[in-house]
């Protein structure tokens, strides 16, 4: 089923140049839509708010990790994900997004800002599943939320390198690859890796998946 995705940027007000920032995250989300595309890319609306459309809840939960990874630290995002019918009205200025899909994902966004402001600081994606969808749905998504506050535990906790190396390793580069871009020593990313998490991030993909895991090529 589709899922609606509305992201924003966190902070976006003190940032120092918004153009920029607008151009980076621009710039990684058509690098993220090229290794998992979605239905309708992420795409500015108004004010610091972009909206997308992706096939299901593991497209959307890999392409999101992997925007968190390739994001610099001066521009994150939150992100509210909705499960539910989505439609598109038509409208002189062009189609109007709207549906339960939706009003889902913007209840999702507003938990998520409530979470950062009190129990979760380290929280920046939840799910919310429109009215209506049977008790299997539900125990997926309260699963899957239980999952995002771990994970985003984990790569709030990563430095810009950090998130950069994990990122590399998703893409199936090894370390000495990933040393030689870095100018730093393959110990120094075999370290920086285990420390941050890096392999408990990717391996939950593969859980969150029930597939392959993503390419690897061990540590050469």
């Amino acid at each position: 089923m589709p899922v609606a995705v509305i992201a924003d940027i966190v902070g976006s007000r003190k940032l120092a140049d918004r153009t920029a920032a607008q151009r980076i995250l621009d710039d990684r989300i058509a690098a993220v839509d090229d290794l998992e595309p979605a239905l309708a890319r992420l795409t500015p609306t108004v004010g610091d708010e972009q909206q997308g459309v992706y096939e299901g809840l593991e497209g959307a939960l890999t392409a999101l990790l992997l925007l968190q990874l390739a994001l610099p630290d001066d521009v994150a995002c939150r992100f509210g994900i909705g499960v539910g019918e989505i439609r598109r009205i038509s409208a002189p200025g062009g189609d109007i997004p709207e549906g339960p899909g939706w009003w889902a994902a913007r209840e999702a966004i507003d938990h998520v800002h409530a979470m950062q402001v009190r129990a979760a600081p380290s929280a920046r994606t939840w799910i919310v599943a429109a009215p209506g969808h049977d008790d299997s749905m539900r125990t997926t998504v309260d699963a899957a939320n239980a999952y995002l506050l771990v994970r985003d535990q984990l790569v709030g906790s990563m430095s810009e390198r950090d998130r950069r190396l994990t990122y590399g390793r998703y893409l199936g580069r090894t370390q000495r690859q990933l040393a030689e871009e870095e100018q730093v020593s393959q110990s120094a990313v075999s370290q920086a890796l285990s420390g941050a998490g890096a392999a408990a991030v990717l391996q939950s993909l593969v859980a969150l998946r029930g597939a392959a895991a993503p390419a690897r090529k061990g540590r050469e």
